[in-house]
């Protein structure tokens, strides 16, 4: 999956640290990330910036480090960087097709910081301006003290089976076409188990059994925490497909399945596992 980049070291720690030539930047603009397009679209390092390096520098915030190197993010309302004739633009939905895997994991959670930094310039208690902490990832209010930290949401992953089949969704009006589980946000409130239930039962309306838990994964693209579960089917297989959330439904057995699937996702490979025989 997208974060398991071993033999590298993922560190987030919290740290104030100042960017060397040979850091790598994140700098965001309009939906789109800035990426060096003569190192097969890799992330930048401030050495690719020339003269503007220094500049850029002395606006960027320490995020995290991979090994031995530091990552920084760029603050785009500070700096103005343009397409150069070795860096270029390109859509956050390419981050997916980074490689190795590294790399694209360096830029999907960076991407989570900027979301993060970019919705709480001001506090939702008093309205003031909120200040970067000097002592652990989080936004501070300058008059009233409100503390805010990165938004991390619990969401289920639900592979549902039943007589060696299991049960393919696709999402109603999504750009993403491909096959996926039974997926949803925990409520206040509810256990992670009583959100697979619910979420089952209102997607498409089928009861399940013999909940197991199976993995969980960091999902940066969305601001989540996965959690993935194997459930079984109790009662009718007869689906009841809610149309606002999914468009289509299926029992699949193993061999019906596409091989259209990455190693990117917990969804991914729990569907792998199964078309793979190694799960029942």
């Amino acid at each position: 999956m997208i974060q398991d980049i071993f033999p590298y070291v993922f560190h987030n720690e919290f740290e104030i640290k100042t960017p060397e030539t040979d850091s790598y930047f994140l700098y965001f603009l309009d939906g789109r990330l800035l990426l060096n397009k003569k190192k097969s679209a890799k992330i930048p390092q401030f050495e690719d910036l020339k003269s503007l390096g220094e500049e850029a520098m002395s606006h960027s915030d320490y995020l995290f480090s991979i090994d031995q190197m530091d990552f920084f993010l760029t603050d785009e309302a500070m700096v103005t960087l343009t397409e150069t004739d070795s860096l270029a633009f390109y859509q956050t939905g390419r981050i997916r097709d980074l490689e190795p895997m590294w790399v694209s994991f360096a830029a999907v959670s960076a991407m989570q910081l900027h979301r993060f930094y970019g919705s709480s310039r001001f506090c939702g208690c008093c309205g003031s301006p909120m200040m970067k902490s000097k002592k652990e990832r989080s936004m501070v209010c300058s008059s009233c003290g409100n503390t805010v930290y990165p938004k991390i949401s619990p969401a289920v992953i639900v592979a549902v089976t039943h007589n060696g089949k299991l049960l393919l969704t696709k999402y109603a009006g999504r750009e993403y076409t491909r096959y996926a589980l039974i997926a949803g946000y925990t409520e206040f409130g509810e256990t992670l188990e009583e959100t697979v239930s619910r979420e089952v039962m209102e997607e498409v309306g089928l009861r399940v059994k013999n909940i197991r838990y199976y993995k969980n994964q960091p999902w940066g693209f969305s601001d989540s925490i996965l959690v993935g579960y194997w459930a079984e089917l109790d009662g009718s297989p007869q689906v009841c497909l809610d149309e606002t959330e999914l468009s289509t439904a299926e029992w699949m057995a193993p061999e019906d399945i596409p091989d259209d699937f990455t190693n990117l996702s917990l969804t991914h490979e729990m569907i792998l596992l199964f078309k793979n025989r190694k799960v029942t």
